[in-house]
């Protein structure tokens, strides 16, 4: 079994940000855990996420706090029951957490992007709540595995995860026996990926998260309601549409002209004009494809007449390696927007992959072993919290306003390496003892923090 060390003199910056750790779980408790015991289980698992444990599930978070079997016994005990079986408030706990990280990133940068992407959490057995045979972009494949659907914000610098949603089959929700093993909630019933990501977005507005645009790939984007309510709620979007998606074509008066025509139909016409946009520097070479912008109104049954619609640009994208364009994109931004700065915004989405694999690898969002719905939702809600703690930390550390971290792509990597800085070996230090666990909470290792003051 692991004890925890002793650890030795810590400098400056260490002890800041432990005693920022040590408030921010404290005031997440006061304002969102009433029960004593409660707060001292969010604190453990937090921790215990925060840890250098190769993974984050119940059992070997609760080796880090003991060193003989009993007590180990105990606090496997303890943790189950807080996450799996204990009841409190995920958007209550969320919501301070997303308030607080972004607090932090407002003083360096604003808060303009919302993303809605969704991700796989892989499974060997059938047992899991809403685990099923499906497709998942995390594995590119169909394979058994859960879909959990997120909501982040970001600045130009950095994504912050702010909201997941555990995606529901149809079977999960009609089947009786496996709503009891998955314990589902008689008040949840099946929802679509789009409605759970709307019900994220109409949360986050009443909320007054700050963020101007929303961007999400095309299994969002095809959906007419998807769009039309993001747009009701004051947001505009950029999101991704399949080829078949069919529009109009619109003249510089702003009228509607010719029959509807398909994107992939579109694209075959020779009058249409190309031109190179370099969106982002990578690691090697420039990244960048060619791109075409037309004005369209979206031709769809939804009972208004076609004049009423508002005109947005749909946006083709030719990159080097296929032969024909083969991605597009529908977006609200203005037509005065610089199309450069449109294109850098569209392509945004490629660091919420980043985001899922530093979740995963350095706080282990996919590691939790329980069955439940409610499980999974605390499971998840705590990760997000150690997320928030970690991108203002970060965004103290590597504040846009000063010098960059050396290196290509510098502003791309700077989130991940923060993160994998602070996590590393974040374990919690503090006496071992029989007695029930009490504050002061233990601080952040000098190491972690050493690293990313570096």
């Amino acid at each position: 079994m692991k004890c925890m060390r002793r650890v030795g003199m810590r400098s400056e910056l260490e002890l800041g940000a432990q005693a920022r750790l040590q408030g921010f779980l404290a005031e997440l408790g006061a304002g969102c855990l009433r029960d004593r015991r409660k707060r001292e289980s969010f604190a453990l698992y937090a921790l215990g996420l925060l840890s250098g444990s190769e993974r984050k599930s119940a059992e070997p978070l609760a080796e880090l706090y003991g060193c003989d079997p009993l007590e180990v016994q105990h606090m496997h005990d303890k943790l189950l029951h807080f996450v799996s079986g204990s009841s409190w408030d995920d958007h209550d706990v969320r919501q301070f957490a997303a308030r607080y990280a972004i607090e932090e990133l407002s003083r360096h940068e604003p808060v303009t992007t919302w993303v809605i992407d969704d991700t796989g959490f892989l499974k060997q057995g059938k047992h899991s709540v809403g685990v099923q045979r499906q497709y998942t972009g995390s594995a590119g494949k169909i394979t058994n595995c859960q879909i959990g659907v997120s909501l982040c914000v970001a600045t130009a610098t950095t994504q912050l995860p702010l909201d997941f949603e555990l995606y529901l089959p149809e079977a999960w929700t009609t089947d009786p026996l496996l709503r009891k093993r998955g314990k589902v909630p008689e008040s949840v019933g099946f929802k679509t990926k789009t409605h759970l990501a709307l019900d994220m977005i109409e949360r986050a507005v009443r909320a007054e998260i700050p963020g101007e645009i929303l961007l999400a790939d095309s299994a969002y984007g095809d959906s007419n309601e998807f769009r039309s309510t993001v747009e009701v709620l004051g947001l505009d979007y950029a999101v991704g549409v399949s080829s078949n998606i069919t529009v109009h074509l619109v003249d510089a008066s702003g009228r509607a002209r010719g029959p509807a025509i398909s994107a992939k139909d579109l694209a075959t016409k020779s009058s249409l004009r190309f031109r190179r946009i370099t969106w982002r520097a990578g690691t090697r070479h420039e990244l960048s494809a060619r791109f075409c912008f037309v004005r369209v109104k979206t031709a769809h049954d939804d009972g208004l007449p076609l004049a009423s619609r508002k005109e947005e640009w749909l946006i083709l994208e030719w990159r080097d390696s296929e032969p024909e364009p083969t991605k597009f994109h529908l977006t609200t931004l203005p037509a005065r927007m610089s199309k450069t700065e449109i294109v850098r915004i569209l392509e945004e989405r490629w660091r919420t992959e980043r985001m899922y694999e530093d979740l995963k690898g350095e706080l282990g969002l996919d590691h939790f072993e329980g069955r439940s719905y409610r499980g999974w939702h605390h499971h998840v809600s705590v990760v997000l919290c150690c997320a928030a703690f970690l991108v203002s930390e970060q965004a103290r550390a590597f504040s846009p306003r000063r010098a960059s971290p050396p290196g290509p792509a510098a502003h791309a990597d700077s989130s991940s390496a923060a993160l994998r800085a602070l996590a590393d070996d974040a374990a919690p230090r503090f006496r071992q003892s029989r007695a029930r666990l009490a504050p002061p909470l233990p601080a952040l290792p000098s190491r972690s923090l050493r690293r990313l003051s570096a």
